[in-house]
């Protein structure tokens, strides 16, 4: 985590930086308010600020802000006076540390405020095989395409192979490309000049620029218009980008990974997204499965979130009843891992007895979750879904046939890519170019490799 700390460093601040960096932050620091706003409009990048209470924070808050330089702040202070502390919370602080410092406490309000304690928690076979690729791909400078549900992991995918690369202890900058409008998605991106614009009072570097040496993640990228798209596409060509009202390109060294929750390839055909954007990112594709198709992590990122939410707020942490995950395993999750989060959150708060209880796992809508269906029907269930499933799709078809329809959809969902179409059919890539030569020497249409990795047919 990267913290810059704003203030005159005496004695106790001092200590308290000292403790900050023992306990994993990056640290530098400038002594006013207005050098913090210059430092983030120079690119410096922080997660958060470490702001003495005696500047004025709300000042610094809503200047930052109008740069759309949004980055949390902590106020502390010594001796702390009860009026000064309310104040600076009042102001925008989502903390405050008082000095004399306490190591706990900094290394607490830290984790919180940042929020990157996102560990993979990983238990299901299915997740198993994208953690196997992800650790393949990681140290590569291959750009990856991260794909799934909405609240299936994307981010936390981003940040795993990030934390694997050989970019890693470098900085990694995220941008979410459906959360900014369109007019100010290049300016952030790529930065402006002095003037570019109305509004435009200084320079400001873009993330392409704060990412230099690290990883930029391009979030939800499917939204982000056809015309800003060709611009992109330059950028991850060249590894250079021109700012706003810039007169000359500036070089940059990044890896880029973009995650989506819609069918790119279905995006392209509409025409709202550019084929040769789409092959440039999909080097390689890291399909997330939703929840429901992984029920093997569902407990333990259950396990995983009580003792987290615990810690937050305060509370001891409880075992999960029976039959509460019996009723989590069930659940279909349509919201995939972001539901489950809040719903353990609200469990931790609401469970009143020894064990976290069926009726405090609830519903966004404060409904209590449905019971499980015994393990029999469970059971009978699922086979005779299983078996519609196959009944609709491959009877009266030959094995041959079952086989060709099999490699040809994993060929299309790996948008090409031989090699990962392979690595998820469990077959040699000479099996798999085999086949293909089959087919298409049968006529029978076959995707086209892709430029990168394992793409070649």
């Amino acid at each position: 985590m990267r913290l810059l700390v704003v203030g005159k460093l005496n004695g106790q601040l001092s200590v308290a930086v000292k403790m900050a960096m023992n306990a994993g932050a990056k640290v530098s620091h400038v002594e006013s308010a207005e050098q913090a706003t210059n430092a983030l409009r120079a690119g410096q990048g922080a997660d958060l600020l470490m702001v003495d209470y005696a500047l004025d924070i709300a000042s610094l808050i809503a200047a930052n802000e109008a740069e759309r330089m949004r980055v949390p702040v902590v106020a502390c202070g010594v001796d702390a006076d009860p009026m000064r502390a309310a104040a600076a919370i009042k102001a925008g602080a989502k903390e405050f540390i008082p000095l004399p410092p306490d190591a706990e406490l900094i290394a607490a309000v830290l984790a919180a405020v940042a929020d990157d304690d996102k560990p993979m928690v990983v238990r299901d076979p299915a997740m198993e095989q994208v953690i196997k690729l992800a650790d393949q791909v990681a140290p590569s400078e291959a750009s990856i395409l991260i794909t799934g549900e909405s609240g299936s992991g994307k981010e936390v995918m981003a940040r795993y192979v990030h934390g694997k690369s050989r970019r890693a202890k470098a900085p990694f900058i995220s941008v979410n490309c459906a959360a900014i409008p369109e007019n100010l998605l290049e300016s952030e991106l790529f930065g402006h000049e002095k003037g570019a614009f109305t509004g435009a009072m200084a320079r400001r570097i873009g993330k392409f620029e704060e990412a230099d040496g690290g990883t930029l993640l391009l979030d939800e990228i499917s939204e982000m218009d056809v015309r800003l798209q060709a611009k992109l596409l330059r950028a991850i060509q060249e590894r250079e980008i021109d700012r706003v009202g810039g007169s000359r390109p500036v070089k940059v060294n990044i890896r880029i990974l973009a995650t989506s929750n819609r069918d790119l390839a279905q995006a392209v055909k509409d025409g709202t997204f550019r084929e040769d954007l789409l092959y440039r990112l999909n080097v390689v594709n890291l399909r997330l499965p939703p929840l429901r198709e992984r029920p093997a992590d569902v407990i333990s990122l259950c396990e995983f979130f009580v003792k987290k939410y615990s810690a937050a707020n305060g509370m001891a942490e409880k075992p999960i009843s029976a039959e509460a995950k019996r009723r989590l395993i069930a659940h279909r999750w349509p919201g995939n891992v972001r539901e489950l989060e809040n719903a353990m959150h609200r469990a931790v708060l609401l469970s009143t007895g020894a064990e976290i209880e069926e009726f405090a796992i609830r519903l966004p809508d404060g409904q209590q979750m449905a019971s499980a269906p015994s393990p029999d029907a469970a059971v009978a269930r699922g086979a005779q879904m299983a078996a519609d499933a196959v009944s609709r799709t491959f009877v009266g078809s030959t094995v041959a046939e079952v086989e060709q329809k099999l490699i040809i959809d994993t060929l299309e969902h790996c948008l090409g890519n031989r090699t990962h179409a392979a690595n998820i059919l469990g077959i040699s890539i000479r099996t798999l170019r085999n086949k293909l030569k089959e087919y298409g020497d049968a006529g029978i249409p076959v995707p086209p490799p892709q430029g990168g990795i394992g793409a070649a047919a």
